[in-house]
């Protein structure tokens, strides 16, 4: 009974709820789960701060030459792509995970209201700089909390809820932001980042603080108090060959995804230069339309199929889209061919998420794992605009489809031979669940 620091009068049911990742939990309150769900529709817009609309504001608005808003734009990402390991360690380690989401959406909406007040170009870098660190804290904290209210075992499903409200909420967003800059101005989209920063913030407070599980959150088992974490440590993890295997998929990934869509919006605008940000919107939509299906169906099949064959239909998607692009460019094509970037994202979305959980399992380097797997797919980001450009402009848009089409097949023969099944059988987590009604029984 010491040893395991429970205090005298502490009911089973409470007990259950201390042990840990393996813990079995009925289920958070509606009132956190319709919160949580509020919470992910809200940071759709909050995550990307002002995203590709800045770029207009800073040209159309404040007449910025193309190479200062070049940098303006990329500081936000790299500062994310730095972050996002220090930050996933961060939420494994702090216990107010609802307080590091007030915090950054709170950042995130001083930052972007800032900017249509001192429109100067190190105020601007300033606060992308903090929108990208505090983008690299929504991600992790919010998978915590997630991990941290249900069970491991409905863990898949809770996901695929989340990016389910997380793709609405871009498409929502986005309709809003660009009505908003249409009939208000440019300054209202910014305005509108910090009303649903502010809408962030109430929902995230509406999650009962007492139902979020501290050890589960960052899937750790407690050695010998319930609050106390021994935790793997982080060379233990990063030498992990099934980690470094998904790491390796899933940046190959990124590295065959990011290009696709800017190289089909540039050879939209070189085709049909006249409607070309009508195009550019329809793509976008398309495949955050797709996504929301898609997402609920990944969590959904990924409980009960298993996550491997899930996640290689998503591998799957990627290379065929990109051999597509080679044969038309005509805008009503390329946008048909766009619907596919909603499966991939959408499937992959949920899926990674849900992985990283799996492979991080009684480790308690959950949120640092992620933010690893975020890095590791930043990099491939940026590689894949740099490369497929070059390509681009030495042998033309269908020799950059081709290319991205070939590093996409790499990505699915990795993840195929390199990466097990990670969802774990029913009878382990039924013989897990025996083990700990067994030392409870002993504790009485």
């Amino acid at each position: 009974m010491g040893s395991l620091g429970m205090g005298v009068g502490m009911t089973g049911k409470a007990i259950l709820k201390k042990v840990g990742s393996w813990s079995y939990v009925e289920g958070a309150s509606r009132q956190s789960l319709i919160a949580l769900d509020s919470l992910n529709f809200f940071l759709a817009d909050v995550r990307a701060g002002v995203g590709p609309f800045l770029a207009t504001y800073l040209l159309a608005d404040l007449h910025w030459n193309p190479a200062k808003i070049g940098v303006a734009m990329s500081i936000m990402g790299i500062a994310s792509l730095l972050a996002e390991t220090p930050c996933g360690a961060l939420v494994d380690f702090i216990k107010g995970k609802r307080l590091l989401i007030v915090m950054a959406a709170l950042l995130v909406g001083l930052s972007c209201t800032g900017i249509t007040i001192f429109p100067n170009f190190y105020f601007l870098c300033t606060a992308q700089v903090l929108n990208g660190i505090a983008a690299a804290i929504f991600p992790p904290a919010i998978a915590a909390i997630s991990l941290g209210i249900v069970s491991q075992q409905k863990f898949d499903l809770r996901t695929g809820r989340n990016e389910v409200f997380n793709h609405a909420g871009n498409v929502a967003t986005a309709l809003s932001a660009g009505v908003a800059g249409y009939v208000f101005g440019q300054q209202w989209i910014f305005y509108l980042v910090a009303i649903v920063a502010g809408a962030s913030i109430i929902s995230v407070l509406f999650i009962r603080k007492d139902e979020i599980d501290y050890l589960r959150a960052r899937a750790a088992i407690p050695k010998t108090t319930p609050d106390r974490v021994t935790a793997s440590s982080v060379r233990d993890i990063f030498t992990d060959r099934k980690i470094i295997a998904f790491a390796l998929a899933v940046t190959l990934f990124h590295f065959a995804n990011a290009a696709m869509l800017p190289l089909a919006g540039e050879l939209l605008t070189r085709n049909h230069e006249t409607f070309a940000s009508i195009n550019m919107m329809a793509c976008i939509m398309a495949a955050q339309t797709v996504m929301v299906p898609v997402a609920f169906l990944s969590g959904k099949f990924g409980h009960r199929w298993g996550r491997k064959p899930v996640f290689l239909i998503g591998f799957a998607v990627l290379p065929i889209r990109g051999l597509l692009y080679t044969l038309s460019s005509h805008p009503s094509f390329i946008i048909s061919v766009q619907l596919l970037d909603g499966i991939g994202a959408g499937i992959f979305g949920v899926l990674s998420v849900i992985v990283v959980a799996d492979l991080t399992q009684g480790t308690g380097r959950y949120n640092l794992t992620l933010g690893a797997i975020a890095t590791a797919q930043g990099i491939g980001a940026s590689l894949s605009n740099l490369v497929s450009g070059y390509i681009v402009n030495a042998w033309g848009f269908n020799a950059g489809f081709l290319f991205l089409a070939i590093i996409a097949a790499l990505a699915f023969i990795v993840y195929f031979l390199l990466v097990p099944e990670t969802r774990r059988s029913p009878q382990v987590q039924s013989s897990k669940l025996s083990k700990i009604r067994k030392i409870l029984a002993e504790a009485r």
